[in-house]
């Protein structure tokens, strides 16, 4: 057989490519399958059999999969590299490398053992680079490892590698010393850097200078390389100038490739501030911009990638930021630095050609900044002039002869003309920029561009790097990947809806008929445009649009109509002109080469937001009355929107509708809605690009960490001035055994003061070392330097006190803690108490929501001035922190809970904010009867509780007073009966327990029970107090608002509802002092980011003293849909995994107490230091074996059901059948033997395939009351933080592992069970996946078949450990037949005792199954199957 592989649809190979008969397969498993340490490498092997059969092939990615997963690189060719390796060799590591580079797979891994032998292979990869015999592609693949490389800065291996070649030496290569001698005058430290390369050049023995003197030259002859290349053309012009090459000689696809990934290469490199430092200092010196811009390539018509990246290339370049100090110039600095380019020029033009740019020196700044304006001043220069006024700036005028540039007129015209001319800042770029899309943004090349991407080209959007240039540049970026992201899924629904839709002619030209139907569309006649408002003074387009939309809703469904009433104002709604004209077969999840929106039949698409929706009478719908009439209601007819235009794109539409062009709305005959979180895009987009505008900074002792420089240490608390050093740690510990214990590296002694014996609660003092030490200088810093760690106290004092009596009723005594917290739980709570930056790494099962609940409980009642901002990804996530805050001994009127899902909070307290309001009126009505029995008490005649004025009077007249008294007879020191019977309360507490002064109590007793009841009446007053405002406020917004800006000092929400409600919480006055991130390692970056700024500056400063990040970087990142911003830009990188990668300190949580200790075996190797709590070690649930099963945890390897296994009815949209019938079936028989529905759970990696055991479970399963339903039916990465006793999981695949090949995905997938887990899938799939070998080496460690024990019903009697015989299952087949007879046995047995089949378990599956009859919950299913992306990101939602 060839060894070429057979391509499929996907391009990738499968089980068949890596087990079959081919070649490659022979050649793995006779050279290099088995692996070991050190391997002697066959060179005519390494050249014969595998590079020249890859060169002849020309290099195929898909060949190049195959000997990946065929583990090439870890089994042969790492394991025989050394020195005396031949070239192929380091070429075949480079290509492998860029392939696992290109899959998301961990690379630098391989090579960690070693680092000698890595640092030759480097070295040899950096001259290969150079070499000019090479291939383009293969220097394209070397620079892609490159790339690579310099993307991995975090690792010490590769960062030795690269630092040197982007070092302060480069600048040997600068034109001349006086460009040098500018640069240390503008920075004095960098002569003291200069000269300290120098000396160490000069000290070091010939192998080392040779070594220095090619990284100093690397990189320039890099670029003389690229620069020459520029030149080259199809046709060989390689000896004309870059100005006189015929622009119609088209570039080689090789040669351009190189040079689009060299631009990428580039840009990377201006795009951090390490690697800028000098590196933009050469580039500008070599004038490549300008070079490039005056290319054949780049003025070759079909290259758009390659001027993109260009684009993108001068923006970083231009960057106002100081490339030394890494400060971002301000608006006004910026222009100041241009102004002194130009005042430089007029006065060397005044000089030196006073008499033919006199105009030019004597004019002010505006009037020649501007590209025209400039060039036609340097017009009348000859070229020599040119010249010489260019070595007078400064600028390079000359070029090695290898690059073979000649700098003529168009050359230096063009450096003279990019260097003074007024170049846009990136806030400009941003404000022009419209976050609403019209078909021409929505087609943009560019974009089209990113829905292709497979890896092999760049892309000309900016990365999420481990570094930024700035917070103004980390929001840039964040603004254009959202922006992309959101177009990129608008578009794919507009195509989607249009498709459904099928628009036909008719017989009339300007109407069309639509033959489909999908519920997220109407056909409407063009809008009526009703208003339009004059311009806002400043602005050249009005200051709104308004429409009025008529909806024919007479024919829709009940439930479709009501979703269509219940738009609310500000929601987004899409106005098509659809034409019948598009082609139907190209609208398929991808796009042809060149799109247009016509191809898809959308003529034209414009953005409105709805302001009412109104009823055929012109009330608006939410204001209508419900009664009915004659117990009939008319069927609705027509429901009218008013909508405000996208204003920008009427102005255009307008202008061109005069230059005689088609009106747009005439022709618009859709509108078409979206869900409510896809559509939060423009509030989403308008908050990043407003704080972008407004210079809103990250908090000053965080701002380094954040941008990625200087000390990762110096944001914790021990290296803060503001540090705490005692701390009153409450209910965190349990008892004085449990407080030693958690701090096993400290001394725990009682204070020298406290002689009283040591009862919780405890306050700790010296926690902080007496000897605080400055972060270091971040530019000194080295990433390999040990970390010089800030002494540990040798003692912790310990000190406690008695907590205060609250009163004598059982509600006035506080909630405790309960949880024995282990010592690393200990440690992040008493980080995240304390100032500064806490990141917590909690791995499965170890508490991570019952550490950042008793923060936030240690926070409250320390610092009862401050408030804490809670914040979560998911509704699911903070619900369930928001559950346990409940639970704790905080006042539920300080809690808030803000967005949708409240209503989901297993409470039988509102806490949104109308919830809390009522709350807040209904309390008031308690505590006021509490205030008449007080006026009982007195027999006070009035209306003291007619409000909560009066009864501040009544307080302050009669109960201050009363008090009084009575502390005045205490302290008079008569006896015990004497200051009872004083006591001036006793009618009031006569509902307490009783007797309220017991008659044995001492004087001190009766004095502590008085305070207690003294604290109770106080609290009455202080609530009334609180509830006062709202008596006086008027409007529900107003009294909503006083509570989150003056009340609550706990406030949760989503991160999606910060970023849409940022604006609006801020102009408020919202201020809060500490930020507590769930799922942090499952929120994008600017997710996290918006929550630090929902509160204006003060005194330009956000003035936040703690941020808690809890996550875990091993389990999911978030969710991208696109492959393309997903892998290339970095979109899914989280800033918990960017503070872990930059060696932030994180407090790893080592103890889980959720499953069976076997069971977490098979994620333990992720987390090398995880241990088990006692619970799960000595509780009977953990102890006690399954019913029914011979194992707690199986693979069950599926074999093909009616000869098919898995399947795509639509494309990426994945369903195995006999996998499916195995689930149910192993679920039937669980619940046959009794198992509760409610602890069962199936999951699975795949969207179609929820879907197809969803529909298997309502045909065999949801009317039957022997089974019901289970818990839940999901797939694995909507059910991250979740849990249930037991899962069935099935994998789906039978062709490759898919994107479970992602470790972090299969993580959550075998750590989701506590007492049972049962996998399903095809054991040759996953047994060959490099990657997962860890994690299912445990699974095959079992049968493949499942096993049953006979006689068992739950729950079981017998133990875990006990041996028991097995029944194997052989099948699908046979465990159908087995439970069938199961279930026809127990039916029989019911029917014989005379018994009732059980009652069914309502689980929210059948609820989600009814809304589906009722037309709701379908829709849901439906077009969550649609979301299903690329091959990598399957099952992604």
């Amino acid at each position: 057989m060839s060894k070429s592989i057979q391509s499929r649809d996907d391009g990738r190979p499968d089980v068949n490519d890596l087990e079959g008969d081919n070649e490659w397969t022979q050649l793995a498993h006779k050279h290099w399958r088995t692996p070991v340490k050190s391997r002697k490498v066959k060179n005519e092997v390494i050249k014969n059999d595998i590079w020249d059969s890859l060169e002849n092939e020309g290099f195929p990615f898909r060949t190049l999969l195959v000997l990946e997963n065929l583990q090439l690189l870890e089994n042969y060719l790492w394991p025989g590299y050394n020195d005396s390796s031949t070239n192929y060799h380091v070429l075949l590591i480079t290509l492998i490398a860029t392939v696992k580079t290109r899959e998301r797979l961990q690379v630098w891994d391989v090579f960690a053992a070693d680092g000698e032998r890595f640092s030759s292979l480097f070295r040899r990869i950096l001259f290969m680079s150079l070499d000019s015999s090479l291939s383009v592609t293969i220097r394209t693949h070397i620079l892609a490892f490159l790339i690579s490389a310099f993307q991995s800065l975090d690792n010490g291996l590769v960062r030795r590698e690269c630092a040197p070649l982007v070092s302060i030496s480069v600048w040997q290569n600068l034109a001349s010393e006086a460009t040098r001698e500018r640069k240390f005058e503008q920075h004095a430290p960098l002569k003291k850097a200069w000269r300290a390369a120098a000396r160490k050049f000069d000290s070091a023995d010939e192998t080392t200078q040779a070594k220095l003197r090619f990284d100093r030259a690397w990189l320039y002859s890099l670029l003389l390389d690229f620069i020459l290349r520029l030149r080259e053309s199809s046709r060989g012009e390689s000896e004309q100038s870059l100005s006189a090459i015929d622009t119609s000689a088209k570039p080689p696809a090789d040669n351009l490739i190189y040079c689009e990934r060299f631009l990428e290469f580039l840009t990377d490199l201006e795009s951090q501030l390490p690697t800028r430092r000098y590196v933009n200092t050469l580039v500008k010196d070599l004038n490549l911009l300008a070079l490039i811009s005056l290319s054949p390539m780049f003025n070759e018509a079909e290259n758009g990638l390659f001027r993109d990246l260009f684009f993108l290339l001068r923006h970083f370049v231009h960057f106002p930021i100081d490339d030394n100090t890494g400060i971002q110039l301000s608006q006004v600095q910026s222009y100041e630095e241009h102004s002194a380019d130009l005042a430089r020029l007029q006065r060397i033009s005044l000089k030196h050609f006073k008499d033919k740019l006199i105009i030019l020196a004597l004019s002010n700044y505006a009037a020649i900044d501007s590209r025209a304006e400039l060039e036609a001043h340097l017009h009348p220069l000859s070229e020599a002039e040119l010249a010489t006024l260019s070595r007078l700036l400064g600028f390079r005028t000359t070029y090695p002869l290898t690059s073979k540039v000649d700098v003529d007129r168009a050359v230096l015209m063009e450096i003279l003309l990019s260097a003074h001319e007024r170049r846009k800042t990136f806030r400009e770029v941003m404000r022009d920029l419209s976050i609403l899309p019209t078909e021409a943004a929505l087609y943009e090349p560019t974009l089209l561009r990113n829905e292709h991407y497979n890896g092999s080209r760049s892309l000309a959007i900016p990365k999420l790097n481990l570094q930024y240039l700035s917070v103004g540049d980390f929001l840039w970026r964040s603004f254009v990947l959202y922006r992309c992201e959101s177009f990129f899924e608008i578009r794919k629904e507009m195509e989607e809806t249009v498709k459904r839709l099928q628009p036909q002619e008719t017989p009339h030209p300007d109407k069309i008929r639509f033959d489909g139907f999908s519920r997220m569309a109407i056909a409407i006649s063009k809008p009526a445009i009703i208003e339009v408002a004059p311009p806002k003074v400043g602005h050249n387009k009005p200051a709104f649009v308004r429409a009025e939309i008529g909806l024919d809703v007479s024919k829709l469904a009940e439930s479709v109509r009501r979703e269509w009433e219940s738009l609310r104002q500000d929601d987004v709604v899409y106005l098509l002109a659809v034409d019948p004209t598009g082609d139907a077969r190209a609208q398929t999840n991808g796009h042809m080469a060149h799109a247009t929106s016509r191809d898809f039949g959308i003529r034209y698409l414009r953005v409105a937001e709805v302001e009412q929706v109104l009823d055929d009478d012109g009330r608006v719908i939410r204001d209508m009355p419900t009664g009915l009439s004659n117990g009939y209601v008319a069927r609705p007819r027509v429901r009218r929107l008013l909508v405000t235009m996208d204003t920008a794109a009427y102005t255009l539409d307008t202008a061109q509708r005069k230059e005689g062009q088609p009106d747009v709305y005439e022709s618009i005959n859709l509108i078409v809605r979206r869900r409510g979180r896809e559509n939060n895009f423009r509030k989403i987009l308008d908050t990043i690009k407003t704080l972008a505008s407004s210079d809103i900074p990250v908090p000053e002792w965080l701002q380094e960490v954040f941008l990625g420089y200087g000390d990762p240490t110096s944001a914790t608390y021990t290296r803060l001035p503001n540090s705490i050093n005692q701390l009153d740690f409450r209910d965190t510990f349990l008892d004085w055994t449990h407080l030693v214990t958690s701090l096993p590296d400290k001394s725990v002694e009682p204070h020298a003061n406290d002689e009283s014996a040591m009862e919780p609660p405890f306050i700790l003092h010296g926690i902080v070392p007496a000897e605080s030490e400055p972060p270091r200088p971040s530019k000194k810093r080295r990433r390999d330097d040990v970390e010089v760690s800030q002494p540990a106290p040798k003692s912790i004092k310990v000190s406690t006190y008695q907590p205060p009596n609250n009163g004598p009723y059982p509600t006035d005594a506080p909630k405790t803690n309960q949880i024995r917290f282990t010592p690393s739980q200990v440690q992040a709570i008493m980080s995240g108490t304390q100032p500064g930056l806490t990141v917590i790494v909690g791995p499965p099962g170890t508490g991570k929501t019952d550490v950042a609940t008793q923060i936030i409980n240690n926070i409250y009642h320390d610092f009862p001035s401050q408030r804490t901002l809670l914040v979560a990804h998911s509704n699911q996530a903070l619900n369930q922190l928001f559950q346990k805050i409940t639970n704790l001994d905080i006042d539920e009127r300080h809690l808030l809970r803000l967005g949708h899902g409240e209503e989901d909070l297993e409470t039988d307290v509102s806490y949104s904010k109308h919830g809390r309001v009522e709350s807040f009126l209904d309390n008031r009505g308690r505590y006021l009867a509490e205030v008449d029995r007080l006026a009982a008490n007195f027999q006070a005649p009035g209306a003291h509780a007619n409000s909560c004025e009066t009864a501040g009077y009544f307080n302050s007249v009669y109960v201050v007073p009363a008090w009084s008294k009575f502390w005045d007879c205490a302290d008079a020191g008569i006896d015990v009966s004497a200051i009872a019977s004083s006591f001036p309360f006793h009618e009031y507490f006569a509902n307490a327990p009783q007797p309220l002064f017991p008659p044995e109590s001492s004087i001190e007793q009766i004095r502590d029970i008085a305070r207690g009841c003294q604290r109770h009446i106080e609290r009455i007053f202080t609530e009334l107090e609180d509830i006062r405002p709202f008596e006086i406020l008027r409007t529900s917004r107003d009294k909503a608002n006083y509570l989150l800006i003056k009340e609550a000092r706990i406030i949760a929400m989503t991160s999606t509802h910060a970023a849409i409600r940022r604006q609006e919480i801020a102009d408020l006055g919202f201020h809060y002092d500490n930020v507590i991130m769930e799922e942090a390692a499952q929120i994008t970056e600017i997710e996290n980011f918006i929550p630090w700024a929902l509160q204006n500056p003060q005194d330009g400063q956000i003035p936040l003293q703690r941020i808690v990040l809890c996550g875990d970087h091993l389990q999911n990142s978030p969710i991208v849909q696109n492959l393309a911003f997903q892998q290339f830009a970095n979109l899914e990188q989280s800033l918990f995994l960017r503070f872990v990668r930059l060696g932030v300190p994180t407090i790893g949580l080592d103890h889980q107490g959720r499953a069976r200790p076997s069971i977490a075996e098979l994620y333990k190797w992720r987390y090398p230091k995880l241990e088990n709590l006692p619970n799960v070690l000595t509780e009977i649930e953990y102890l006690r074996a399954n019913a029914g099963f011979r194992y707690e945890y199986q693979f069950i390897d599926v074999a093909d059901y009616k000869g098919t296994g898995e399947s795509q009815p639509t494309p990426h949209y994945f369903q195995n059948l006999g996998e499916a019938e195995y689930a149910v079936a192993l679920y039937q028989y669980m619940r046959l033997l009794g198992y509760p529905a409610s602890k069962i759970s199936i999951l699975t990696t795949y969207a179609g395939q929820r879907a197809l055991i969803r529909d298997v479970l309502g045909h065999r399963c949801a009317k039957n009351r022997l089974f019901g339903l289970p818990r839940l039916v999901t797939t694995v990465d909507k059910y991250q933080g979740e849990q249930n006793d037991y899962i069935i999981l099935s994998l789906v695949r039978t062709t490759r592992p898919g994107y479970l090949r992602d470790i972090r995905r299969l993580t959550v997938a075998l750590s989701r069970a506590r007492l049972g887990l049962y996998v399903l899938g095809r054991r040759s799939v996953f047994e060959t996946c490099y990657e997962l070998r860890e994690a299912f080496f445990k699974l095959f460690e079992r049968s493949n078949q499942l096993l049953l024990t006979t006689g068992e019903m739950f729950p079981a009697d017998r133990m875990l450990g006990d041996e028991v015989e097995g029944t194997e299952m052989t099948g699908v087949v046979h465990l159908g037949q087995y439970v069938f007879l199961m279930a026809k046995a127990k039916i029989e047995s019911l029917k014989v005792q005379g018994g009732q089949l059980p009652v069914v378990e309502e689980t929210p599956e059948m609820k989600m199954d009814e809304e589906d009859e009722n037309g709701v919950g379908g829709k849901q299913v439906e077009e969550e199957e649609e979301e299903e992306e690329e091959e990598d990101a399957d099952g992604v939602e």
